[in-house]
């Protein structure tokens, strides 16, 4: 009789038989996004750890812990709401360290990044949000798993193989959210460790290590240890429907996406006629209960501080009308106009916006100045499946990330014009981004 590791792994793989074209063009569209948050992150990473590259880099698993780390540090890679957790950072690094080694065709690349998205977002949203709720970082848990069964089924491993990668990469699954207390480096190596875990886990499943029966449902399994509740219906459900890959968010902010809504609602704010930022006398945002703990802090003792803070992002929109890479820097978080503003945030989570989420991460702000009261509520900010990026302002994305890591436009140019080809060149791709 089937247990739920088995019935899961079998339902992967009718889902990984055929990649339809329109979700290769997601995994594409993945990619891309992946490529500018790594070429960033790898030129901040080279500025503030140097020593990383020089101890890391020379290995798959470890070349994966690296990019991972990188692809994560800015704060602008992409993400599931429901899931609560990372995508391309852990699983495309992973895909990447891999692929030049085992020679990987474009659809068995592309077919890796689906199955990889599909695992590590089915599992998370089965452990959401009680796996949030006990201090794990989904993007470390639930992560490793997706990517070990993105590289089983890029390399067409058999059922006894995707079980025990799939085993191995339970075992391996870990991530503290209390790394993303104070000023704390550390939330990246969450991505970064996933990769690398994930990798190894495949390769013991290519080497046929046997599997406990049941690693996700067992007694002492997956389920049991990551959360009180786990919804079912996402490991046992695959009639039809999206992908998951096809529902993931894209980040115009660097900043925790929890604070997306806020900074939104802040720049509509902004814009609107009689609003004076001289005249500001309170902030108050009502959201949803996750949204809250961990990110409701006034005092900034950093920049990974600041990307965590609610109270900061919006003030430094309200003051700017942007949330970038320059916006969370130490030139704007040591700005005393823009320290004034965040102290007079304040954040509360509300019962009827808490019901709300996971479908919906609703921020309402309202902005009290001498004359007047500005409000503004929004439920899907940029970058969700509902208010997608465009590919342009997905192509701007890139290019503002890769320049700042290095890049000349022309070798923008190329590797937009390189990802969008039929079949990829990832080698010539990988030595243009990290040059």
């Amino acid at each position: 009789m089937n247990n739920i590791t088995d019935s899961f792994i079998k339902g992967l793989e009718a889902k990984s038989r055929a990649v339809p074209a329109n979700v290769a063009g997601q995994a594409k569209r993945c990619l891309l996004d992946y490529l500018g948050v790594l070429s960033g992150g790898r030129k901040y990473m080279k500025e503030a750890h140097p020593e990383l590259f020089d101890a890391f880099e020379d290995a798959a698993p470890y070349r994966a812990l690296v990019n991972g780390f990188c692809a994560h540090v800015l704060e602008l890679d992409d993400g599931h709401r429901i899931g609560m957790l990372h995508l391309g950072a852990p699983i495309i690094s992973a895909l990447l360290a891999v692929a030049e080694k085992e020679k990987l065709s474009t659809d068995d690349f592309l077919k890796g990044i689906v199955i990889g998205y599909e695992v590590a977002i089915r599992l998370a949203c089965a452990v959401q949000p009680g796996n949030k709720l006990k201090g794990y970082h989904a993007t470390g848990t639930c992560g490793t798993v997706g990517v070990a069964m993105g590289i089983a089924a890029a390399l067409h491993f058999d059922f006894e193989q995707m079980k025990s990668a799939f085993s191995a990469a339970t075992t391996s699954a870990a991530g503290l959210l209390e790394m993303i207390e104070g000023d704390t480096e550390l939330k990246p190596y969450n991505a970064g460790r996933a990769a690398m875990d994930g990798v190894t886990a495949a390769y013991i499943g290519k080497a046929r290590f046997k599997a406990p029966e049941d690693a996700l449902g067992g007694k002492r399994g997956f389920l049991k240890v990551m959360t009180d509740e786990p919804k079912m219906e996402y490991l046992t459900d695959f009639r039809g429907g999206k992908l998951m890959i096809e529902t993931i968010y894209m980040k115009p902010y660097a900043a925790c996406r929890h604070c997306h809504p806020s900074i939104e609602a802040a720049m509509h704010i902004r814009s609107e006629a009689g609003f004076n930022i001289n005249e500001v006398e309170s902030i108050h945002v009502d959201t949803y209960k996750l949204a809250v703990a961990g990110h409701d802090h006034t005092e900034i003792k950093g920049v990974n501080s600041a990307k965590m803070s609610i109270p900061y992002s919006l003030a430094v929109a309200l003051c700017t009308g942007k949330a970038g890479l320059d916006e969370f820097t130490d030139k704007f978080i040591s700005d005393k106009d823009i320290q004034s503003i965040t102290d007079k945030v304040t954040v509360s989570d509300v019962d009827e916006l808490t019901v709300l989420c996971p479908q919906k991460r609703v921020a309402e702000v309202t902005v009290t100045t001498k004359n007047d009261v500005f409000t503004k509520r929004v439920d899907y900010p940029k970058g969700e499946p509902e208010n997608p990026l465009t590919q342009q302002e997905l192509e701007d994305k890139f290019r503002g990330l890769a320049m700042y890591g290095g890049l000349t436009s022309d070798e923008c140019d190329e590797v937009i014009k390189e990802v969008w080809k039929e079949n990829l060149d990832m080698s010539k791709i990988m030595k243009i981004v990290c040059k």
